[in-house]
């Protein structure tokens, strides 16, 4: 039984900061329901990136095992960090919230 060779891990590109456009209360809602809307979409791609990527091991068409360990924990961490930025997020809302004015 001959095992394949490893193969060349894939570069993971950087998650880059979405732009936010200056303006009025409008703008910053819009700008924040765009960022937020964006943190989801990426969260949810790697997400399905690992599920893909394990269910072509499974079936073996030739995913080696050191992708799909790579793309679970990208999804975990991606997962994690947006839990996390909620989390403040939601404590940045409430602590507006108690400010009297």
């Amino acid at each position: 039984m001959t095992l394949p060779g490893i193969t060349s891990i894939p570069t993971v590109a950087p998650i880059t900061a979405p732009s936010i456009p200056s303006g009025g209360d409008t703008a910053g809602g819009e700008a924040f329901h765009a960022a937020f809307t964006d943190a989801v979409n990426k969260v949810e791609s790697f997400q399905n990136n690992a599920q893909a990527s394990v269910e072509r091991f499974l079936s073996g068409e030739g995913e080696e095992l050191h992708q799909v360990a790579l793309a679970s924990k990208q999804a975990e961490l991606s997962f994690d960090l947006f839990l996390q930025v909620r989390n403040k997020v939601v404590a940045a809302y409430e602590e507006v919230m108690r400010m009297q004015v």
